[in-house]
C-alpha cells in the first residue's frame, strides 16, 4: 500500500500531462522561448492546488511536515539553473519524460534515461566535494517559506495564488498563449 498511492497519483499526473499536450517537445522548449507558456501555467496551478491541499490537511491535523529537508539557497539556485538548462536543451523534464516514455515514445526513453543516468553519476561522483561547500552558503536549515518569512501559511498561499493569477493574466495579455498550428509539435 505504501507504493500504490504514489503510483496511482503518478499515473494520474502523467495522464493529465498527456491530455493537456504537455508531453510534446515544442511545449517544453517554447516555455523558454516565451512563445507558449501553457506548461508554466499548468505547473503554477499544480503548485497552488498542492500547497492548498497540504496546508489544508495540516490545518485539520490530518498530516504533519516532520521531515522537511534543509533549505540550501545556493544549492537550489545552482541545481535549478542546471535543471533549467537541461530542460531547455532537451525539451524534457522528468515528468514529461516519464509520461512520454509511458506513451512508448523512444525519443523520450533513450535521451531521457541517458540524461537522468548521466546526471545521477555526476551527482554521485561530485557529492563529497561539492556538497560541503554549497551547504555552507545560505543554509536556512529545516524550514518552510511561511516560517522563514514569519507569515501564516494561509497568507502565503493566498499571496502565491494571487501572484499566480496575476501572472496568468499578464501572460494572456502579452499574447504568450500561442495556439499550435496543425501538425506543429505533434
Amino acid at each position: 500500500m505504501t507504493y500504490l498511492t504514489p503510483l496511482i497519483l503518478g499515473v494520474f499526473f502523467g495522464f493529465s500531462l498527456n491530455k493537456a499536450g504537455l508531453t510534446k517537445y515544442n511545449k517544453i522548449v517554447n516555455v523558454f522561448r516565451f512563445t507558449d507558456l501553457v506548461v508554466l501555467k499548468f505547473m503554477m496551478t499544480a503548485l497552488v492546488v498542492s500547497m492548498s491541499g497540504l496546508y489544508g490537511l495540516r490545518a485539520l491535523g490530518l498530516i504533519t511536515f516532520p521531515n522537511v529537508p534543509a533549505t540550501y539557497i545556493a544549492g537550489n539556485l545552482i541545481g535549478g539553473l542546471i535543471f533549467g538548462v537541461g530542460m531547455a536543451l532537451s525539451g524534457y523534464c522528468p515528468g514529461t519524460c516519464a509520461a512520454g516514455a509511458g506513451e512508448g515514445k523512444l525519443d523520450y526513453i533513450f535521451p531521457g534515461l541517458l540524461g537522468f543516468l548521466t546526471g545521477a553519476v555526476i551527482y554521485g561522483l561530485t557529492y563529497q566535494q561539492v556538497f560541503p561547500v554549497i551547504s555552507g552558503l545560505a543554509n536556512y536549515g529545516n524550514t518552510i517559506i511561511p516560517d522563514l518569512w514569519n507569515v501564516s501559511a494561509f497568507l502565503f498561499i493566498t499571496l502565491f495564488t494571487l501572484m499566480s493569477l496575476l501572472l496568468f493574466y499578464l501572460i494572456d495579455r502579452a499574447g504568450w498563449q500561442r495556439k499550435e498550428k496543425e501538425g506543429v509539435g505533434s
